[in-house]
Formats: structure tokens, sequence, C-alpha cells
């Protein structure tokens, strides 16, 4: 079965790079961001992965725990295999582990999923720029329009009364459409 956000994210025990680790222990009361790779040294992975490869060709090296996963318990898991994969008959001319980013609240609950193709490196920025988005919305109750960055107008959501909007936003608010109301957070 497929994983969904609000899910709660499966809980595994792997080796890393920084010793044997159970996720959610390792999660703590703090947001993880899980990702998945094809096997080392493909040409999009050394652009995103590989600590050395990174270091070298990106200027900085990763700092957090690299799963090996060679036996794809997590792999399979999370539900990260291409639909045409067959495990225990990978080659690097197969090896179609599909790029996907979980991003996994205190809660142990998956907050967003993004999937990008083998051949197609991640953008960072917009990772990035997602977690600022779904943190923000966990502690604000608010949500991001398209193209939003930190620090941009964030949402009223609907289930919010004109009423309480203005309770909880004195500074004032800018109403659209009757269901389109926007507000700074800027102090």
């Amino acid at each position: 079965m497929a994983l969904r956000i609000n899910d709660v994210a499966p809980n595994f025990t792997a080796e890393t790079s920084d010793g044997k680790i159970n996720f959610h222990e390792w999660i703590g009361d703090s947001w993880a961001v899980l990702f998945s790779h094809p096997k080392d040294f493909t040409p999009v992975c050394t652009t995103e992965s590989w600590a050395k490869d990174i270091e070298e060709t990106q200027g900085h090296a990763p700092n957090y725990p690299i799963i090996g996963d060679a036996e794809l318990n997590v792999a399979k898991l999370y539900d990260m295999l291409q639909a045409s994969e067959t495990p225990g008959q990978r080659t690097p001319a197969d090896n179609q582990t599909v790029r996907t980013v979980f991003m996994i609240g205190p809660d142990k609950k998956i907050k967003a999923m993004l999937i990008y193709p083998m051949s197609s490196g991640r953008n960072f920025d917009e990772i990035l720029r997602l977690l600022d988005s779904i943190q923000l919305s966990a502690k604000q109750s608010v949500a991001t329009p398209v193209n939003w960055k930190p620090g941009d107008d964030v949402i009223i959501p609907t289930a919010v009364s004109d009423d309480d909007a203005k309770k909880k936003y004195p500074q004032g608010f800018k109403t659209h459409k009757p269901y389109l109301r926007t507000v700074s957070l800027k102090n």
C-alpha cells in the first residue's frame, strides 16, 4: 500500500554512516527529511550525494546519516522502487530507485512527499521552500500560496472567520476574494 500524507512514517532500524539508528528515535522531537538515491556513482547522484564526490563537486559534504540499504529494506518499506523494479536483479544499467523525498514532522507523520525520476536531479531550493512552508503552516495554522518564499504574505485558511482573523491578525489582512485572504507575518 502506498504511503500518503499524514500517514505515520514507517519506523526502521538501519546501519548508517553515523552508526545504527532507530528512525523514530533519531527523529525525536525534530523534523526529518528522508530521501533516496539509486546506487552510488550515477552522474545525477554525484551532484546530490556521495559525501566525497559532493564535497569535491559541490563544495560541501553531507552532515547527516546515510543508509546503505543494500537489501532495499527501507526502499521497500517506503515504496521507493519503480513499478518495473526487480529486487535482486539490479545492475548499474537498470538501477531504477526513484529519487523520493519524505518530509516527516515531530509527530512522525509524513507531511510532504516529492518524487523525481532517476534522470532528474532534485531541486533543493524547492525542497527547502516546501520544508519552510510546512513548518510555518504547522506553527501558525496558515497556508502558503504558489511560489511562496519565507517572508512573503501567507493565506488565512477559510476555516478562520473574518472576526477570528481580525483578532488573530490585529495588524490587518487583505481580502482578495471571499475565500482568499492574505496576511503578512512580519513584525
